[in-house]
């Protein structure tokens, strides 16, 4: 393993290929790169469906990369948008992956839910799902 000399990088890095690894195991995904893309797409829908106050304390618990990939391209303006229905937010996520990506939206969603409950603190976790709509929370298995 290369490491850059910089001890905070190279435990990001470390943190951040353990994360594509948890969502890699829970999808079943050989590529760790379907992996990325899936904890992307549902990051960035995640993080538009939030108030901008509940996002940055959301962005505050995540590794150093798995932060800029979730910030990425990120406006405030106009947030959180107004996905109501599991459907909207899953189609919110397709728009987030590649055409003919292997897995539907929807369970891509439920895996990358999965390891966030497991990876961030149970509690704050809890409050940010306080503030999606009611059927969103079931995403969630």
């Amino acid at each position: 393993m290369s490491t850059s000399g910089v001890a905070a990088l190279d435990h990001t890095v470390q943190e951040t290929n353990a994360w594509l690894r948890a969502v890699a195991e829970q999808l079943h995904f050989e590529d760790r790169q379907h992996a990325y893309l899936a904890l992307r797409a549902v990051l960035h829908a995640l993080r538009d469906r939030l108030p901008p106050e509940v996002a940055v304390n959301l962005g505050a618990q995540l590794p150093i990369l798995v932060r800029g990939v979730y910030y990425e391209g990120w406006h405030m303006a106009g947030k959180p948008t107004k996905d109501r229905s599991v459907q909207e937010f899953a189609d919110h996520v397709l728009q987030g992956l590649p055409p003919r990506f292997p897995m539907d939206p929807l369970t891509v969603t439920r895996g990358v839910f999965e390891i966030l409950w497991e990876r961030l603190d149970a509690g704050e976790f809890a409050k940010l799902m306080d503030h999606l709509p009611t059927p969103l929370r079931t995403m969630r298995r």
